[in-house]
């Protein structure tokens, strides 16, 4: 006798969602199989890039292929640096300075070594040279990140650091439980703008020569540069085009679902009358397929955090304690030697250089100090009102999220000579066209840190300032200046940096074959790469780190202290 066996009609219904997401899938792996296939080629000396509009797809998909393992380097330094550095004040006080140094070097200082490194370390292989590309695109927009995670874990109010010790956490579930939540929105508003910075940097890092060496890439960056170069509008429009359909792409599929998730995490207890939400993020979470993933991370996390609560004795083993005391030395010898023989180069290098060179370099670094000043203050006065407007205002963010980021991602270089052009015209030059330059690399920091702050001022103190009737003014300085603060000084922390970065762009263009260029230490450090000058190239470097290290141990470290010590949630 047969047993009849029921089985839910849901076990073999297949959504039009799950059909996609397979496709989906399957896009990504042909992604990836196509991006190695590129990447496993030899290196040819002299690239050709092909301003036919039909090379546009394969460009575009390599450049997001080095955009997107940027990102994932830069997320994964960015959480393991932040949060070591806030583990202790030994740590702090080694790592943030560094960070300040680190933060202010140009993208074209690492450039030279960095290629040749990474060409040495793989000759005859395009894979040198694209992990080159990848590194210099990580040293662009890595720093926010990392800055705004630091301050995120650094600015957790007392409270919650009182509940984790409570429950008795460990290190690993306090981060997992308390830090990543509570740094999540700027995070996530920071990644948005690592990733523009990413595209305004590509242009540099897929047209690298030095002298008469050519390191070209093929992408997206290397197209638009070339078009610009020949003076090809149309060809830069098509560039430029295919490049804001891939923002809007990424708006649309990543960053807008991710910012609707992480408002979970925002510390209120009345729920806002209108939420952000993306159709997006409500089509796939009808998938069986993507609840099946969701649910196998979410015990595959669970699993091994109950691991991490278990106690292996190896701290009292005297071979462990020797052993890794050996490291120890080991390690500080290497990074000692590493230390001396970097001085001993860099001594080899500046040699040559004159005392009007370092003239020079000192006349560089005031005008491109003002330049940096005057953009800053621009970038504020606007980013304030507009990024505090986004930020309280779900209807407005639907309409202007994806505005500013395509606004943002857009490379200033490649619309740069347009603006130039007009400024001429009007008798201002170079002189004043960098400060518009700069203005755009380096505004849109403010801006989405400003934006992310208010996301995160919770409803509570919201609804509170309605119903006692504080507006305008009042409000501005009891509730919105004090609630955005910690996230206005990371924003300026970066934007500061972002800028001085953007000066090696904005005080030397390249257009239609021709050189334009102004006093500045931007122009400087660009000509010295370009003509292979690496002794003026390290000692301009360093001036800029120097420059930058003091502002930000002047200003900018005491106003996050008043951050982390007067305008926390508590």
């Amino acid at each position: 006798m047969k047993i009849p066996i029921s089985i839910p009609a849901e076990t073999f219904k297949v959504r039009a969602i799950d059909i996609a997401v397979f496709f989906i899938v399957l896009g990504i792996l042909s992604f990836i199989i196509y991006i190695a296939s590129e990447w496993g080629t030899p290196y040819e000396r002299t690239v050709e890039i092909n301003l036919n509009p039909s090379n546009i797809p394969q460009y575009a998909i390599q450049s997001l292929a080095r955009i997107f393992f940027a990102y994932i380097l830069s997320l994964t330094f960015s959480i393991w640096y932040g949060y070591t550095a806030s583990r202790s004040k030994i740590h702090e006080k080694i790592m943030i300075p560094l960070l300040d140094i680190l933060q202010s070097i140009p993208v074209l200082s690492f450039l030279p070594g960095v290629v040749l490194a990474m060409i040495a370390l793989f000759p005859g292989k395009r894979i040198g040279l694209e992990l080159a590309c990848i590194l210099l695109i990580f040293t662009g927009q890595v720093w926010n990140m990392t800055f705004s995670f630091y301050h995120s874990i650094s600015t957790i109010p007392k409270e919650m650091r009182e509940v984790v010790k409570v429950f008795k956490f460990n290190k690993f579930s306090k981060f997992l439980r308390l830090d990543l939540p509570f740094s999540a929105i700027g995070l996530i508003w920071n990644s948005m703008m690592s990733v523009a910075g990413g595209w305004f940097f590509l242009m540099a890092c897929e047209m690298f020569i030095l002298e008469d060496k050519d390191f070209r890439l093929p992408g997206i960056g290397s197209y638009i540069q070339t078009a610009a170069n020949e003076g090809n509008i149309e060809y830069v429009i098509y560039g430029l085009g295919t490049m804001i359909l891939l923002i809007i792409i990424l708006d649309l599929f990543i960053w807008r679902p991710l910012i609707v998730w992480s408002q979970k995490f925002r510390i209120e207890t009345i729920p806002p009358e209108e939420e952000r939400e993306s159709f997006v993020l409500n089509l796939f979470s009808g998938s069986i397929f993507i609840k099946k993933v969701v649910d196998l991370l979410n015990n595959t996390i669970n699993k091994v955090e109950k691991l991490s609560y278990r106690k292996f004795s190896l701290s009292g083993n005297p071979v462990v304690n020797r052993l890794s005391k050996i490291m120890g030395i080991i390690s500080l010898i290497i990074i000692l030697l590493v230390i001396i023989w970097a001085i001993l180069k860099a001594a080899g290098l500046v040699s040559n250089i004159s005392f009007n060179d370092i003239i020079t370099i000192i006349k560089a670094a005031f005008y491109s100090l003002l330049r940096v000043f005057v953009a800053l203050l621009i970038a504020l006065v606007w980013t304030l009102p507009v990024g505090v407007y986004i930020g309280l205002n779900p209807r407005a963010a639907k309409i202007l999220q994806s505005i500013v980021q395509i606004a943002a991602s857009v490379p200033a270089t490649a619309v740069f000579p347009v603006i130039l052009l007009f400024l001429i015209k009007l008798g201002g030059g170079l002189d004043i066209g960098a400060i518009f330059l700069m203005l755009l690399g380096t505004q849109w920091y403010l801006l989405f840190n400003i934006i992310a702050g208010a996301s995160a001022i919770p409803k509570d103190l919201i609804e509170i300032s309605r119903a006692y009737g504080v507006k305008g003014t009042r409000k501005w300085k009891t509730l919105i200046l004090p609630g955005i603060f910690p996230y206005l000084v990371t924003g300026l922390i970066t934007a500061s940096g972002g800028a001085w970065n953007a000066t090696i762009v904005s005080e030397y263009v390249s257009f239609g074959g021709e050189i334009m260029h102004t006093a500045g230490l931007g122009a400087l450090i660009s000509q010295s790469s370009a003509s292979g000058n690496f002794g003026l190239l390290l000692l301009s470097t360093c001036f800029m780190s120097l420059t930058v290290v003091g502002i930000n141990r002047l200003l900018w470290k005491r106003l996050f202290i008043l951050a982390k010590t007067k305008y926390v949630l508590e």
